[in-house]
């Protein structure tokens, strides 16, 4: 083998070499095990949040919170809840005063309470969608009607997983309303520890089937 081809021998090892070290590269990142971002229309905050959530929290029987509570807080099904109760301007002014409480939840002895869960503890500006109720009068009147609230169940098969009644934005974690002490009675889970809540439930995207068909008898 003269000199040239040696040459050629080398680089074509040395090619391959960094070919493998690239594949190689490709599958550690593959098979790394952190969650892709965004992975399942943010379903990342699932798994984090099932760690960081004291099993005795999640085991915790529900606080007595009901769907008609629930639904006072909101001016129709799917807006923020007002605060049921008074935040001090300065006190507001802090996210971490918020996430205090809302973080990871508790009792509150003044309210005689559990305090629900934030599902989206990174969107920091709290009051700037959450107000307290300041009078008990309209500013203008109105004809305003709320609309009605989503049924619940709704299963398409008789034992299926219920489909989601509502959409995913700012409800992506889905620990956080329905697990704990302060989870709404009606739509508390026992099986969060499960852990991907939308293998089995998806959201409910339209009513209608996309096809029409006709079970066999």
């Amino acid at each position: 083998m003269n000199r040239a081809d040696k040459k050629t021998g080398k680089g074509a090892l040395g090619f391959a070499a960094i070919c493998l070290l690239g594949v190689g590269g490709v599958t550690l990142a593959l098979a790394a095990p952190d969650i892709p971002h965004n992975f399942d229309a943010d379903g990342e905050k699932i798994f984090k949040s099932y760690n960081a959530t004291p099993l005795e929290y999640m085991a915790a029987d529900s606080g007595g919170r009901n769907l008609m509570g629930f639904y006072e807080l909101r001016q129709y099904p799917g807006s923020p809840p007002r605060i049921p109760h008074a935040v001090a301007p300065s006190f507001s002014l802090q996210a971490d005063n918020c996430l205090s409480c809302h973080a990871k939840g508790g009792y509150d002895a003044e309210l005689d309470s559990f305090v629900p869960v934030t599902p989206h503890p990174e969107n920091e500006l709290c009051t700037q969608c959450h107000v307290p109720k300041r009078t008990e009068k309209l500013f203008v009147e109105t004809n305003w009607q709320s609309i009605n609230p989503p049924k619940l169940g709704r299963s398409f098969l008789a034992g299926s997983p219920p489909p989601m009644p509502h959409s995913l934005q700012l409800r992506e974690n889905c620990i956080a309303c329905h697990t704990g002490p302060g989870a709404v009675t009606e739509i508390r889970v026992e099986h969060s520890s499960r852990g991907n809540c939308r293998q089995c439930h998806l959201p409910v995207i339209s009513t209608e089937p996309l096809l029409e068909f006709v079970r066999n008898k």
